[in-house]
């Protein structure tokens, strides 16, 4: 300690000169602290919704009527609750059972994503990663001899996005549900038919996905049927959903029929076996619903406590297109207009988005007797799911037409996201810099590359001609953010409008990288 007044006195000042220079800096202005999930602006959407509901309903019953199919259950999920649930037909022809939402149908490869979500719940615990070679799951993968030489293992990834290089296998694989462990261990050490090598291209595999469950035993010391069950369906309190169909209630399962020399003819309900996991749940619309509200609540990214079997994160995971599968310049909306299609596949999810940006996010279903699809929207909180007891139903057909009337009809809009502090700062110090750029460069708000890039006597001849053209400034337009450090607003001139667009760096704090104007002529 010091005892020297003049020593004490020298500290005292420096002290106080010290905390006046930390108050005089600006406090960063952090987006991670300070971030608003998105959310929706209307709050009659519910209700919006539900007026539609008696026009949705008629379309699933009329599809069903026009295809003849024995049977029919669907259902609209909006965020977080099966909305409505409605059924047609008959689950057994002969006894004249109705469907209803509790009835079970095989959901085919819809099964598929529940089999990726475990093996996402495994890695996320440490178990396996998806850039492992499967073959350190399932030995025989490892002696296989792959398309080429210099072909790269197969790997866990592979399997999920339907890319280790096996033929389409639909539907020769369908035929396969009931397969045992021995039999499927034979087949492989026989060698397999390789369509491409692995990691090149999408390719639609019922045998990777037998894989998967098969690695899921592996690591997890369970039966996948098990595994799934214990940490994904009952978790989400899916109680009724059966892998096997010898232990559905009688009065609730489904049969599946094809129309065949003009009569329905039953078709074989096949056990689940190895297969199963890439087709054989059997689920109800009431079991499922709670399922596609949990892919639903994946989305926005927030703060919120973690209440599902797997992570938010991994479910967002899942919905990526990891694979792509097809361009769709064709595509066209049921209302007649023309929108094309993306279309990719994520971890036993297919992935779509079309001409407007929107994000279409389920999987289809279909094995003798049975054809099934569920889509969600995330962006719009909405999902819809269909089965039928046909074979191959097409559900896609009915399924197309009810989101377009969801979202048209109810006048739906996707989540808006919440203009950052950051980025409403910046637009809050750019207004008082425009037109004229005065004291621009000191005003500490620029990136090091701004003015490099164009010089302030550049900008200034740019804003200036575009504010002379604009006229007197009338008002200012909310920002509107395309992300956490994106933007763009308008300023509303009284011979034309002013667009200021701008994008900001990933420092700490935030600052101003590329501004860009631009005349709006008006109409």
């Amino acid at each position: 300690m010091y005892t020297n007044p003049r020593i004490q006195q020298c500290l005292l000042v420096f002290l106080l000169f010290s905390s006046v220079l930390v108050k005089a800096q600006p406090a960063p202005v952090s987006n991670a602290s300070t971030y608003h999930p998105p959310g929706f602006k209307d709050v009659s959407r519910v209700e919006k919704i539900k007026a539609l509901l008696p026009a949705i309903e008629k379309m699933y019953k009329d599809y069903a009527l026009e295809k003849k199919f024995p049977g029919m259950a669907f259902g609209i999920v909006v965020d977080d609750q099966l909305l409505y649930a409605g059924s047609a037909g008959y689950t057994d022809l002969a006894k004249k059972i109705p469907v209803g939402s509790t009835s079970l149908f095989r959901i085919a490869s819809m099964s598929k994503s529940f089999t990726a979500m475990a093996i996402l719940r495994l890695r996320d615990e440490g178990r396996l990663k998806l850039d492992d070679p499967a073959g350190l799951y399932i030995p025989a993968l490892s002696d296989i001899r792959l398309l080429t030489t210099d072909a790269p293992s197969i790997t866990v990834r592979d399997l999920l996005t339907h890319s280790a290089g096996f033929p389409e296998d639909n539907p020769w694989g369908d035929r396969q549900l009931d397969i045992t462990d021995d039999a499927f261990m034979a087949m492989l050490k026989k060698g397999i038919s390789f369509s491409n090598v692995p990691g090149v291209a999408y390719e639609y595999s019922n045998m990777g996905y037998a894989m998967l469950g098969e690695i899921i035993a592996k690591v997890s010391g369970e039966s996948y049927q098990e595994y799934i069950t214990n940490t994904i369906l009952k978790p989400l309190g899916m109680g009724h959903t059966v892998w096997e169909y010898t232990k559905a209630p009688a009065r609730l399962l489904a049969y599946g029929y094809r129309w065949q020399n003009n009569n329905w003819q039953e078709e074989e309900l096949l056990h689940n076996g190895v297969y199963g996991a890439m087709g054989g749940l059997i689920t109800s619309v009431e079991d499922f619903s709670k399922y596609l509200a949990f892919q639903l609540a994946a989305w926005p990214p927030r703060d919120d406590k973690e209440t599902g079997p797997v992570k938010r994160s991994s479910v967002r995971e899942m919905q990526q297109a990891w694979r792509f599968n097809n361009l769709d310049d064709g595509f066209t909306y049921p209302s007649g207009r023309s929108c094309a299609m993306v279309n990719s596949y994520g971890y036993g999810l297919r992935i779509s988005r079309d001409c407007k940006g929107r994000a279409f996010v389920g999987h289809t279903g279909g094995l003798p007797g049975f054809g099934s699809q569920w889509v969600i929207m995330p962006e719009y909180g909405i999902g819809v799911v269909v089965y039928g007891n046909l074979t191959y139903a097409r559900m896609s057909a009915v399924n197309w037409p009810v989101l377009d009337t969801l979202i048209a009809g109810a006048k739906l809009a996707p989540r808006w996201l919440p203009v950052s502090p950051v980025l409403q700062q910046r637009k809050d110090e750019l207004l008082k810099l425009l037109p004229d750029w005065n004291s621009a460069e000191e005003s500490k708000i620029f990136a090091v590359n701004f003015f490099p890039d164009h010089s302030l006597t550049v900008r200034k001849k740019q804003a200036q001609d575009i504010f002379e053209k604009a006229g007197k400034i009338i008002r200012v337009t909310e920002l509107v953010p395309e992300n956490q450090l994106r933007g763009s607003f308008v300023m509303k001139g009284e011979k034309a409008d002013i667009e200021i667009y701008f994008t900001l760096t990933p420092e700490n704090p935030a600052l101003i990288q590329q501004l860009d104007i631009r005349e709006i002529k008006k109409e």
